[in-house]
C-alpha cells in the first residue's frame, strides 16, 4: 500500500504542476517557456516532499518502492521532453498538453519502464471515460460502482486487494480523486456544452468522483 500510494501522491504531484502551468503553456506569444522534464520534476518532489515529509530522491534505489518511484519520475521527464515542441509552440494557443493526456502519457510510459513490474492506469466511472485507454477493466468497475460511488464510502480512502490480473497475482490500489474548481472548465456546467478540448461537459460538481487512479503491483 506504501508503494501504490506514493507512486500515485507523485503522479498526482507532476499533474498539479501541469494544471498550475496551463496559463504558460497556452501562451501564444511564448516561444521557449523553460518548463523542461527537469523544471516540472524538480516542482512536483517539492509537492512531494511537503505532503508527504518524505524526499523521494533519498530513498534506496534498491528497494522496490525506490525504484518504481524513480521510474515514476522518470517517466514525467520523459513525457514533458518529448512534447517539448507543442508546449513550446509559438503562436499557437490552447496546446491540449492538459493534465488528463500528461497523467495518461506517463502512466503509460511508466508502464514501460516498470518493465511488467506494476502498471498504472488514470481511469474514471465509465461514462466520464474520453481515452478508450482509460476505460476501466472488469474489477476497475465493480469498485468504482459498489465503493467509490456508495455516499457512504470515506472520501479519499483508497480500495485495495489481492486479485489475479493478466494471469499473474498482483496485489491492486485504487485510489479516487475528486473534481477542484479547476476540473470544472472542462468537466462541469453547462453538461453537453463543448469545452476547449471539444469534448462534451459532463455536468460534474465540485467534490464529485472524477478519476481513479489504479496501481498493480505483480508478485
Amino acid at each position: 500500500m506504501t508503494i501504490a500510494q506514493s507512486l500515485a501522491e507523485m503522479l498526482r504531484d507532476a499533474r498539479t504542476v501541469i494544471s498550475d502551468q496551463q496559463d504558460l503553456i497556452n501562451n501564444p506569444q511564448l516561444g521557449d517557456k523553460h518548463l523542461a522534464g527537469k523544471v516540472v520534476l524538480d516542482q512536483a518532489i517539492a509537492k512531494y516532499s511537503k505532503d508527504t515529509g518524505v524526499d523521494p530522491r533519498k530513498l534506496d534505489p534498491a528497494s522496490r518502492e525506490g525504484r518504481l518511484l524513480r521510474a515514476m519520475m522518470a517517466a514525467i521527464v520523459e513525457v514533458v521532453d518529448d512534447n517539448q515542441p507543442t508546449i513550446n509552440e509559438k503562436g499557437t494557443g490552447f496546446k491540449g498538453f492538459i493534465p488528463a493526456v500528461f497523467a495518461r502519457l506517463v502512466a503509460e510510459s511508466f508502464d514501460q519502464l516498470a518493465k511488467g513490474e506494476a502498471e498504472v492506469k488514470v481511469t474514471a466511472p465509465l461514462e466520464l471515460v474520453r481515452n478508450r485507454k482509460a476505460r476501466p477493466d472488469p474489477w476497475e468497475t465493480q469498485v468504482i460502482e459498489k465503493r467509490f460511488l456508495d455516499p457512504a464510502w470515506p472520501a479519499g480512502k483508497p480500495f485495495s486487494a489481492e486479485v489475479e490480473t493478466n494471469g499473474r497475482p498482483a496485489f491492486r490500489v485504487m485510489v479516487p480523486e475528486y473534481y477542484v474548481e479547476s476540473c470544472l472548465a472542462c468537466h462541469g456546467s453547462p453538461k453537453g456544452q463543448m469545452d476547449v478540448t471539444g469534448y462534451p461537459k459532463e455536468g460534474g460538481k465540485l467534490n464529485d468522483l472524477g478519476a481513479v487512479i489504479s496501481i498493480t503491483l505483480y508478485h
